[in-house]
């Protein structure tokens, strides 16, 4: 049996997962859930951009080309790795979530690879960006990649906003729990969109890109 990636199975993996960050989140639903409902949609949600991601990495092509007779890396393979690595750290931040009762703990495994898999997001968009930037698409309003790619950094830099929201006090507290949520909510609702851009029909002149995350 084999599986074949392709765009639209990248799309709906971050979709779901970018759904599940907001549910877990959201202004008065994130209340409902309660703080173990929350987290265990954020750890549900971190498996699906994981997942998404790996995709995405297996779709981005080859890690390195010849380029004037010497090996070079790919920026959108490099941007694709950083990402898949962001949402490793996700993985272990969200499920350290779930059980870590000490303040250490807090520290250790949920904030700092919280803060960790928001950097990796970052650098990642960023690249995506550059590598837009570079090819003169400065100003493409009606790219699916452009779009795409500029509220995936938007969406990194809400997540990185959330991360230093979250940071744990001495106390066990956090810094500001309303700026950890509303970073994480704005975040996962600028992932959303820049996956779904890509589950609509595409136009004949418009081929298949691998650059939503």
């Amino acid at each position: 049996m084999l599986i074949h990636p392709t765009l639209r199975m990248q799309s709906w993996g971050f979709v779901i997962g970018a759904a599940l960050f907001a549910l877990g989140s959201a202004p008065g639903i994130a209340t409902l859930l309660g703080t173990a409902g929350a987290n265990t949609s954020f750890f549900v949600g971190s498996w699906f951009f994981t997942g998404a991601a790996f995709v995405q990495l297996m779709l981005s092509g080859p890690a390195t080309v010849t380029d004037k007779g010497s090996p070079a890396i790919r920026a959108d393979w490099l941007a694709s790795l950083i990402q898949f690595i962001g949402t490793l750290l996700f993985n272990v931040s969200t499920g350290a979530a779930l059980h870590a009762h000490t303040v250490k703990g807090e520290e250790h495994l949920v904030w700092n690879p919280n803060l960790e898999g928001s950097l990796c997001f970052l650098v990642s968009s960023a690249i995506a960006c550059a590598v837009l930037w570079r090819a003169g698409s400065h100003w493409a309003p009606r790219s699916k990649d452009w779009i795409s790619g500029w509220l995936n950094m938007l969406g990194s830099i809400a997540f990185g906003v959330s991360a230093v929201g979250s940071f744990v006090l001495d106390d066990g507290n956090t810094l500001d729990p309303s700026l950890a949520n509303t970073g994480t909510f704005v975040g996962a609702i600028c992932f959303l969109l820049a996956a779904a851009v890509f589950l609509g029909r595409r136009s004949a002149e418009e081929p298949e890109s691998a650059t939503a995350s």
